[in-house]
């Protein structure tokens, strides 16, 4: 009996978290069940009349692991959260989402801020988003801070003074709570009206905003009722914007789909109290052989999972599955705090709603196919181009790029991008630290870095088994010249190689003594340009990562309690020591790993260093 069949014997019956792994232990597929017993077995039923897409997943089964839960709430939001941290291939998968932003009100500091943050956590504030639209969210932040003059320094502030007059409070776009200029309870006002708006309370703002006005107006506060006349201004721009659609003063999420043959898009307006404050368009795949209720269900577990605010009513373009619904209502009702409803709407204005959304979501769809369809058009074109002028058997469908970073090098590193056919590959890519050599010598560190990847094809590493059609290097003729040398020695002369100069972007081929140069509006010189400047970036960030890991290492050498372990997570929390030198306690606290005892000391062992530091300039 093999480990699998061993495992389906000995299933619980309990609620929980099934988890499906191939040979090499990738997560192939999450799901939960109120019986894992019955859930997980029935998979593997001859009888039973799978979809083409089960049928491909349990063939790749290779091993099994379960959570058992409390309840089948509980399998659900844990379901959800690994969902969206696996983005497992057999499962609905929102595309992209783990980039999307949020806007973050920091609620624990005395004077909090708005910023952009990544990730929801649990440090007490106010969180806004997701935005896919990150254009749209930097332009909403512009706005709020010319409305309302939030302080954007990280100083920790108490309500004393701490400093002189900066140049956003000479132009009043901060209040000035660093100079003692305004009192804690009229900075959070403030942050209550931001609050406020970015919640799409519109009409309450304004009520409020007018009342305050009226309020400072009587008491003679000219200045102050100024303000906030400016304030209702700006705020009844934004409103012109708002279409209202809806009689009430509802706050509710409209969701409906439109379904292409490789991706679905699922449309959700947002309504807060009427208002359409956002329109938002989300591409998911993994949803083939799925009918449209399963597949707003997989869209609901991950959209609402961290999602900060939960309406308490969802109007949905199909059903729900039977055995989805009421437990989906109960999981954000809990989130929300109260009753929450799922609506399938038959007729009337709410129907109407769900038509409107579901045509933008055809047009988004339709978009997206044909700028698809126009790259992939206009990237054979280039490809073939390219062909052309390179004199290549045929197009190159995987083209791989090398270039070398360092200073005078120290931390030098090499990387390797890859294209197929005519798109970046970043699983493919590869980063190489330079091993002994001593010194600035590029041309010997390019031959390492080809030694490396071409020798690991001799050794068959799966990781570099394929070929490239086409090797561009990044550099001139000198360049060129050591690159086809390793290459010779290993054995892999034949692969068409090019040297890509930067200064005239001439391209140099072997045994031509004049460079190409390929005319300046052609698609072919864009896509060489393009990988070039992708392995320039992945070989620049990598020697960065590497200064600030030396950088950070010297620097916190001497503090207490701060070990290997917890520079790389300040590292990898911050990206540099210049912004750990920024943070505040209550944020070096934060990182993982690091305790409040350990941040206390570490945040004062920097600004001892920073004392000391400008004791010596002086």
């Amino acid at each position: 009996m093999s480990v699998l069949e061993n495992k389906l014997a000995m299933l619980p019956e309990k609620p929980g978290v099934y988890i499906y792994k191939d040979r090499k232990g990738q997560i192939l597929y999450i799901g939960k069940a109120v019986s894992l017993r019955q859930r997980v077995r029935s998979y593997f039923q001859d009888s039973a009349d799978h979809s083409s897409k089960v049928k491909a997943l349990v063939q790749k089964i290779h091993d099994l692991e379960i959570i058992i839960t409390n309840s089948e709430v509980d399998a659900l939001i844990l379901e959800s959260n690994l969902i969206k941290q696996h983005q497992p291939w057999f499962n609905i998968r929102i595309k992209d989402d783990k980039h999307y932003p949020y806007l973050k009100l920091t609620m624990r500091e005395t004077y909090p801020r708005l910023v952009i943050a990544r990730r929801i956590q649990k440090d007490g504030a106010k969180y806004f988003g997701p935005y896919p639209n990150g254009l749209a969210m930097h332009e909403a932040v512009k706005l709020i801070r010319r409305i309302f003059p939030l302080r954007t320094c990280k100083q920790s502030l108490t309500g004393e003074k701490v400093g002189r007059p900066c140049l956003n409070q000479h132009i009043k776009r901060c209040l000035g709570p660093c100079t003692g200029e305004v009192n804690r309870e009229q900075y959070l006002e403030i942050v209550h009206a931001v609050d406020m708006l970015l919640s799409g309370r519109y009409d309450s703002l304004t009520k409020q905003l007018t009342e305050r006005m009226q309020a400072a107006a009587e008491s003679l506060q000219f200045e102050k009722a100024a303000e906030l006349r400016d304030q209702l201004t700006a705020i009844g721009r934004v409103l012109e914007k708002q279409k209202m659609i809806s009689a009430g003063l509802e706050d509710r999420d409209i969701i409906a789909m439109a379904r292409g043959v490789e991706e679905t898009c699922v449309g959700i307006l947002i309504m807060r109290e009427g208002h359409a404050i956002g329109r938002e368009h989300y591409f998911l795949t993994g949803t083939e052989d799925l009918t449209q209720g399963e597949i707003l269900a997989g869209y609901l577990k991950q959209h609402y999972a961290n999602n900060p605010f939960v309406p308490p009513e969802i109007i949905l373009s199909a059903d729900l599955p039977d055995n989805d619904a009421e437990l989906i209502s109960e999981w954000l009702s809990q989130q929300r705090g109260t009753k929450v409803h799922l609506l399938v709407p038959q007729r009337g204005d709410k129907k109407q709603l769900v038509e409107m959304v579901e045509k933008n979501a055809v047009a988004a769809l339709e978009e997206r196919l044909t700028r698809s369809v126009r790259q992939g058009e206009l990237l054979q074109s280039a490809l073939q181009e390219l062909a052309t002028y390179l004199a290549l058997p045929s197009s190159p469908r995987r083209i791989e790029c090398y270039d070398i970073s360092n200073i005078s090098g120290t931390e030098a590193v090499g990387s390797m991008v890859v294209m197929l056919d005519g798109e970046p590959a970043r699983s493919e890519y590869r980063r190489f630290r330079i091993r002994d050599l001593a010194g600035p010598n590029d041309y010997a560190m390019m031959q390492q870095v080809l030694r490396r990847r071409f020798h690991r094809v001799q050794q068959d590493d799966t990781r570099f088994a394929d070929l490239p059609d086409l090797i561009v290097i990044d550099g001139g003729k000198g360049q060129l010249s050591v690159a086809l040398q390793a290459l010779q020695e290993l054995g892999f002369a034949q692969i068409p190689t090019i040297g890509l100069a930067e200064a005239e972007e001439h391209i140099f081929q072997p045994g031509q003594s004049e460079p190409l140069v390929l005319p300046r509006q052609s698609q072919s010189l864009y896509l060489v340009q393009r990988i070039r400047d992708e392995a320039h970036r992945v070989a620049l960030r990598y020697h960065r990562q590497l200064r600030a890991k030396k950088q950070v290492a010297s620097w916190l050498e001497g503090s207490p309690g701060i070990g290997p372990a917890r520079r790389t997570a300040l590292l990898k929390a911050f990206g540099s020591l210049k912004k750990i030198q920024a943070a505040t306690e209550s944020e070096l606290a934060q990182v993982p790993g690091m305790s409040k005892q350990a941040a206390a000391n570490l945040y004062q062992y920097l600004r001892q260093q920073a004392f000391n530091l400008s004791k010596g300039t002086k």
